[in-house]
């Protein structure tokens, strides 16, 4: 057996790691994949050459590379579907959760900050809704529910590109930037909770052993609104809230992109 190993330089959250997943899933020759985000590396544990496997990487776009390729006896330890997807089962209904409470309160409070961060809360559900069908599922399934929410995901960014121009040209309200600032601050803390999740059922293995992880895009994103909150408080204007909803639309309809590539991809 090989071990594998591969820098992925724009593996940056849970959310990368399972669009690896799926797009090599179905794999035969591989056994086992062993994930260390903090560090943005990746070892496969696998048969025969690395071809294949490489091709797959490279073709998500997140600046891959295969730094070696050696033989290994180290153990496989073989991976609980059940518990596998409890654990997707619970980071997915926070999402969800979270989504549609930052979609309320973004329309309620006139910000679309708190509207494009819930859209990118609904991307990350989707990709773990995906994961969950990932487990133990047939590929044509998985393909054709990739398709279909990558398209909802696409068309949700145009819409709020759209809803932002809108905004911008109207006389539209100052956003409630308290509103904005404590609903981020309670996202942020639903994503360490998620972070901590996915650490927590996974700590036996080395991927999963590193200190929460600040630098993903969903910390980012919680962030970047509540500093738009606290510039409208300060300068009383709606163009912060619209350029943050600009760029966090932007990584929505990015990741959307994404998911269509990978389920069109044979």
């Amino acid at each position: 057996m090989y071990k594998s190993v591969y820098k992925i330089a724009k593996m940056d959250c849970p959310s990368e790691e399972q669009l690896i997943r799926l797009k090599l899933n179905g794999i035969e020759q591989i056994q086992q994949l062993n994930f260390d985000i903090p560090n943005r590396k990746l070892e496969v544990f696998h048969s025969g050459d690395t071809n294949l496997i490489t091709d797959k990487i490279n073709s998500l776009n997140l600046d891959s590379s295969l730094e070696k390729t050696e033989i290994t006896s180290e153990s496989i330890k073989q991976s609980d579907d059940t518990q596998q997807r409890k654990l997707l089962w619970r980071v997915l209904g926070i999402n969800a959760f979270f989504f549609a409470l930052e979609m309320v309160t973004g329309f309620v409070s006139n910000s679309m900050g708190l509207v494009a961060d819930s859209l990118d809360m609904l991307a990350d559900s989707i990709v773990y809704a995906l994961a969950l069908f990932a487990v133990g599922g047939a590929m044509a399934r998985k393909n054709n529910i990739a398709k279909m929410s990558g398209y909802f995901q696409l068309l949700l960014a145009i819409l709020g590109f759209i809803e932002v121009l809108r905004r911008f040209l109207d006389l539209t309200e100052v956003p409630a930037f308290q509103t904005m600032i404590i609903i981020s601050l309670l996202a942020l803390v639903g994503n360490a909770i998620c972070l901590y999740l996915l650490q927590k059922s996974k700590s036996k293995e080395a991927h999963m052993q590193a200190s929460m992880i600040f630098t993903s895009n969903d910390v980012v994103v919680n962030i970047g609104v509540i500093v738009a909150g606290v510039l409208v408080y300060f300068t009383n204007s709606k163009i912060p809230d619209l350029v943050i909803g600009v760029l966090v639309f932007a990584v929505v309809g990015k990741g959307a992109l994404r998911i269509l590539k990978l389920s069109n991809e044979k």
